[in-house]
């Protein structure tokens, strides 16, 4: 490579790029895999844009997006007046064992999976192994509670913009699939899923998250709650010390209570899941995470927090359950790399949803497994259910290679982001006892801090008194490892379930219930 100046201390030379894909991520991927491996080291001094762009003979605005989404991930940090770092990162990569990005082909060597790929050796959980453990009062004290049912309204949690779905376009591929089927389609199918939209799922998410998995990796889901129930099944003995983030998720405790799991609530701060906590617990073989827009909080996951996480994994040889549930979900630069485009030791199942970008009814959704993992799964969801509906997941394949799925993640990423952008612009100022709004930079909700939980019960009641739907934060907290009652109040509110002519209605609503 020539046009660098000689004091530059990162060199680009070996960066190849293929002219007939994107440059800009193909340039995000290399820096990335250099920083990770250790070739660029904490520190380094980056060349300007402009002459990375000369030297590497592409557009400045490639390496422009390039350096934005590294930042945006904190492998990078741009100094006033003095260019863009490679950061600190040595706390968390040691240099004696560096991550990689290579993708792993197995476990590790004598890895004790408390998992058997073969079907009779499959773990069962019987009702009186349940009960001789305790997890029948866990799963008690961790009653689920079902989505609300009904059309949806303002604010809704956990609901995209689904009024913009090309319900036409669906119609006529389902119309197209169902007038002349391919009669072997009708046939029972693979376990894992339809061939195709393995595939196509696995190319996609090697172009937009920068995933290195293939379609024997993935196996199709009726949903996100039934990857991480199999999760629960095959990962967790009962008595097997589990990690929540709390507040979180509790249809997936509820899911790892169910299996037997002794449930850990961890702590979840401004960066993400409270490592120290996490590494204090001696009995934790898995922890669930939702790092790309912690639920409930809106906290997006640092680059430092993620990479202790994928230690402590190696570390203790436990398991880490990925939720990317609103992952596409980004209003600055692309989405996030998730967990498992890290993740070089097979510690990673990523759990993926068309829920959040279709509609909830759908109930398609996919794991994306270390290898070593997928006939265990595949034959326990054959236990389960056979196999996936046939004829919905050829019609997601041919939505995705006409090209319509990445047209409607598109139009959903400007809808809820013009959405959010109403929320915020109209939201009742001065309201007693809550706090400021949070910045927003990804997915389909906010959390707003309220001053007691007694504050945040009356709002919430006030709210539903004028048809407004608001979660409140403390239903959140498990219940066994909560923190004092005015640490845990706050209200979550869903943006993206209606127009904005309805949010407006509601917010003022709110305004004159609240101040009443």
């Amino acid at each position: 490579m020539t046009g660098l100046p000689l004091s530059l201390p990162f060199n680009p030379a070996g960066i190849q790029l293929d002219r007939r894909q994107g440059l800009s991520r193909q340039l995000y991927q290399a820096l990335r895999l250099r920083i990770l491996d250790g070739r660029v080291a904490s520190g380094t001094r980056l060349p300007a844009s402009r002459d990375l762009a000369a030297a590497m003979g592409v557009s400045r605005n490639s390496v422009i997006r390039a350096y934005d989404q590294l930042c945006a991930e904190g492998f990078i940090e741009g100094r006033v007046g003095d260019g863009t770092y490679v950061a600190q990162l040595s706390q968390a990569i040691s240099p004696a064992k560096k991550l990689s990005t290579k993708v792993s082909t197995g476990l590790p060597t004598g890895l004790c999976t408390a998992l058997s790929t073969k079907l009779p050796d499959l773990p069962v959980i019987s009702s009186s192994k349940v009960i001789h453990n305790g997890a029948l009062e866990r799963v008690k004290n961790n009653h689920l509670a079902m989505p609300p049912s009904g059309p949806p309204r303002a604010f809704r949690v956990g609901v995209p913009a689904f009024d913009l779905f090309p319900f036409e376009v669906w119609a006529k591929l389902n119309k197209a699939f169902w007038r002349k089927p391919d009669l072997q389609t009708l046939c029972y199918g693979d376990p894992a899923g339809d061939e195709r939209l393995r595939g196509l799922i696995a190319a996609y998410l090697r172009s937009s998250r920068g995933m290195q998995c293939s379609a024997e990796q993935i196996v199709i889901t009726s949903g996100a709650q039934q990857g991480i129930s199999l999760c629960a099944q095959l990962l967790v003995e009962p008595g097997d010390g589990v990690a929540i983030e709390n507040p979180g998720y509790r249809a997936a405790a509820h899911a790892f209570a169910v299996a037997g799991a002794t449930l850990h609530g961890v702590s979840v701060d401004s960066e993400g899941i409270n490592s120290a906590e996490l590494n204090g617990l001696k009995d934790c073989r898995l922890a669930y995470v939702t790092p790309s827009h912690q639920y409930p909080t809106g906290v997006v996951m640092s680059l430092a927090r993620r990479l202790e996480l994928l230690a402590w994994a190696e570390r203790s040889q436990g398991w880490i359950v990925e939720d990317d549930y609103d992952g596409e979900y980004r209003y600055s630069g692309a989405p996030l790399a998730p967990l498992a485009a890290l993740d070089q030791h097979a510690r990673v199942l990523y759990v993926g949803t068309f829920g959040k970008v279709a509609f909830p009814a759908l109930r398609l959704g996919y794991l994306v497994l270390p290898p070593a993992l997928v006939d265990a799964f595949s034959q326990r969801r054959a236990v389960d259910v056979r196999h996936s509906e046939i004829s919905t997941q050829a019609v997601m394949a041919e939505f995705i290679a006409a090209g319509h799925f990445q047209r409607h993640i598109r139009r959903m990423r400007r809808a809820a982001l013009s959405r959010r952008n109403t929320l915020l612009a109209h939201w009742p100022q001065t309201i007693a006892g809550v706090g400021s709004l949070p910045s927003v930079a990804a997915g389909l909700h906010l959390t707003v801090a309220v001053d007691t939980r007694a504050r945040e019960c009356e709002l919430v009641e006030k709210a539903a008194s004028v048809d407004v739907e608001i979660n409140p934060l403390s239903s959140y907290w498990l219940p066994d490892s909560q923190p004092p009652e005015d640490q845990r109040a706050g209200l979550v509110l869903g943006f993206a379930a209606v127009p904005e002519a309805a949010i407006v209605e509601a917010l003022n609503k709110l305004g004159r219930i609240w101040r009443t």
